[in-house]
């Protein structure tokens, strides 16, 4: 038999167990982000585009005719069970045809089928005009990342890598979810001028991807050895997000998009920058570095591209492996890690790190040569890199 004090001690449990799961849920209360998800959200994103207003307006049209089929239907049928029903002595009818019956169900809905065809075959055409743009972007889907590289209009040339930002992935590593922009914030996001065409050419290097921003209304696949495209004219400047919406591997929930919309000023300002950013960082390949140089450079790559996976201290995590006291890291044979980092390793779960410059990659791997456990005094120079991607 169960005590009264052993009762009120599993029931002063209870409830303390149920304030703590109440405190945690307060704790990941989260609100509106502007540009992105709101709380509790069933209708579409607030419209951008006028894209985005035309699919927004079909969507509510297409409701309100399923909802008025729904209730005609369903409110006859109805009527017709409880105003006819044998109990109040109707008897059934005996039929087999009905010319204007059968000329109504056939007539009313190829009219509404036309409509809504027409309203949508509209908003898809425009959808695929990419003709007459001001700027247009390859993005390149990687796994887990994307890639953006300006290839015509104000900017031309820039390209950069936007990733998941590392504060982000440690908060999900920790289990502990925080902000209303969890898991969408990027070092690195696309930059767009304001009332401007924007055509957007998407492909990928290694599996299906699929590049989306719901305020925009667009979403368009990335497919390896594929070209598609697609466009958006933001009328208001703010931040944007999207994911990819392609299932591609166990990264999938790390490869958020922000799409910053700026004034036609701050936009020529950010390209100006944005180019002198990229000037500096060109390097000479041919350039003989230091090890302490190289490994201060490194330490930066590293913390931009592989912390994410191998964690800060090179320690990894589950299936991904150490760098910390690795073999291949140690092994005196540079080429073997040079050939994992150019080319990846098990099918892209070590990705190709190719987009990154001779520098980078020989600072990265002279870094990680000589962290943590890893003291091997051992150094490569861009020019091995030159040579290995030959």
């Amino acid at each position: 038999m169960m005590t009264t004090k052993t009762r009120m001690s599993r029931a002063v449990q209870g409830v303390a167990a149920l304030a703590t799961a109440f405190t945690a849920q307060a704790a990941l209360a989260v609100g509106d982000l502007a540009g992105g998800p709101a709380k509790n959200q069933i209708d579409l994103h607030p419209p951008i585009t006028r894209i985005a207003a035309e699919v927004q307006g079909l969507h509510l049209f297409m409701l309100v005719i399923c909802t008025v089929i729904f209730l005609a239907v369903f409110g006859v049928m109805f009527y017709s069970i409880i105003k006819h029903r044998k109990s109040v002595g109707h008897k059934s009818a005996n039929f087999h045809e009905s010319v204007t019956v059968e000329i109504a169900w056939t007539i009313v809905p190829f009219v509404i089928v036309v409509v809504m065809g027409m309203m949508a075959t509209k908003t898809v055409v425009a959808m695929k005009d990419t003709s007459n743009a001001d700027l247009t972007i390859k993005t390149t889907g990687m796994q887990w990342k994307w890639g953006y590289d300006y290839l015509k209009g104000e900017g031309e040339g820039i390209g950069f890598v936007a990733t998941l930002d590392l504060a982000q992935r440690n908060l999900s590593n920790a289990g502990t979810p925080e902000g209303d922009n969890y898991l969408l914030k990027v070092d690195n996001p696309l930059v767009v001028p304001v009332d401007k065409k924007i055509r957007i050419i998407t492909t990928a290097t290694d599996v299906i991807h699929s590049w989306m921003v719901p305020a925009f209304a667009v979403k368009q696949d990335a497919i390896p050895g594929f070209v598609r495209d697609t466009w958006f004219r933001a009328e208001k400047t703010g931040d944007f997000y999207g994911q990819c919406v392609e299932l591609c591997g166990k990264e999938h929930a790390y490869m958020p998009i922000h799409v910053k919309v700026v004034s036609a000023e701050d936009y020529t300002k950010w390209v100006e920058g944005k180019k002198k950013e990229m000037a500096a960082k060109a390097d000479d390949p041919s350039k003989v570095w230091t090890l302490e140089a190289l490994a201060a450079r490194g330490e930066k790559v590293y913390a931009a591209n592989c912390a994410v996976c191998h964690k800060p201290d090179g320690k990894g995590a589950g299936p991904i492996k150490a760098v910390d006291g690795s073999a291949i890291v140690q092994n005196a044979d540079k080429a073997q890690q040079i050939d994992v980092l150019l080319n990846g390793r098990l099918n892209g779960a070590m990705p190709a790190w190719k987009t990154l410059s001779d520098t980078e990659i020989a600072a990265v791997i002279t870094y990680t040569k000589n962290s943590w456990s890893n003291k091997t005094g051992q150094i490569v120079q861009p020019a091995d890199i030159v040579a290995a991607r030959k």
